[in-house]
């Protein structure tokens, strides 16, 4: 307290001084209305200034949780888009039955999606993964196909509680059903280690007809992806050893550079394919 009382006493004049400035402002305000005017003026701006920033900054702190929303309802109007090309297929194919998948729409196309964050992320080995946060609590499980906003990312390989680990594109160990835009025949895709912005699609027929820069997708041959998910574009090809396939350089659309937001797909009919497919095999 003695030490506070010696400061206070030894800076006196600045405190006086500090008064006398305060006063004068006072009474320059009171008497003066020019002073007035531009004194509110600057104290508007300065309020409208500090306003401005704190709307940017919460502004910010809310655009994650946009950007997410943004992409789950992303994710749920591709879905959405591929149940409408399945139904307007099956209501040509056969418009008796479609009736019937109507009732159940589900059984007509048996997914959703499940938005998940990418928290670990390597490109830059031979065999690459993707840690996301979402798990078993979330309802994930291996075997399920995962997306982005681009096209498609990778399959998921482990699952614990609240985790998933992802083998992507970017790693030999994954290969993916894909055919041609507008095609009935599919190829086998993987990754050649090489660049993380193409991967080869091999095993294609040579009498597909097809152009450089037509759009690859999934086939739709398995239980983990539907029909139609974007992949990437043709951007070169050549002929296999047997000269009866086709060997495609396919650019992909996912940018594995700057993966933030994943969407996991669940097939609600997954078990089902995968018993039958297996017991099928057991009888051989």
């Amino acid at each position: 307290m003695r030490k506070l009382l010696d400061f206070l006493i030894g800076k006196r004049h600045w405190f006086l001084f500090l008064l006398l400035e305060t006063v004068s402002f006072v009474l320059i305000y009171r008497n003066n209305s020019y002073q007035q005017s531009v004194m509110l003026s600057t104290a508007n701006t300065v309020t409208a200034n500090i306003v401005s920033l704190t709307g940017s900054v919460t502004s910010y702190i809310n655009l994650r949780e946009e950007n997410r929303r943004l992409i789950e309802r992303n994710g749920q109007l591709e879905i959405e888009r591929l149940r409408l090309q399945r139904q307007i297929e099956t209501m040509i194919a056969d418009t008796a039955s479609f009736h019937n998948y109507v009732a159940d729409p589900v059984r007509l196309f048996p997914y959703d999606v499940i938005v998940a964050k990418v928290v670990n992320n390597s490109v830059t080995y031979l065999s690459n993964y993707i840690t996301i946060n979402k798990g078993s609590d979330d309802g994930l499980s291996p075997d399920m196909g995962v997306i982005s906003e681009g096209g498609v990312v990778g399959i998921v390989s482990t699952v614990s509680d609240h985790y998933a680990v992802v083998i992507p594109l970017l790693n030999p160990k994954f290969r993916l059903s894909c055919k041609v835009l507008g095609s009935s025949y599919f190829g086998s895709m993987s990754w050649d280690g090489r660049s993380t912005r193409y991967a080869k699609l091999d095993e294609l027929p040579r009498h597909v007809e097809f152009n450089v820069g037509d759009t690859i997708v999934t086939s739709g041959f398995s239980a983990i992806f539907p029909e139609g998910i974007m992949v990437g574009n043709v951007s070169s090809f050549e002929k296999q050893r047997d000269d009866n396939f086709y060997s495609l350089t396919v650019r992909l659309t996912t940018d594995f550079h700057r993966l933030g937001t994943v969407m996991v797909i669940r097939n609600f009919q997954q078990n089902e394919q995968i018993q039958i497919e297996q017991e099928a095999k057991s009888n051989d």
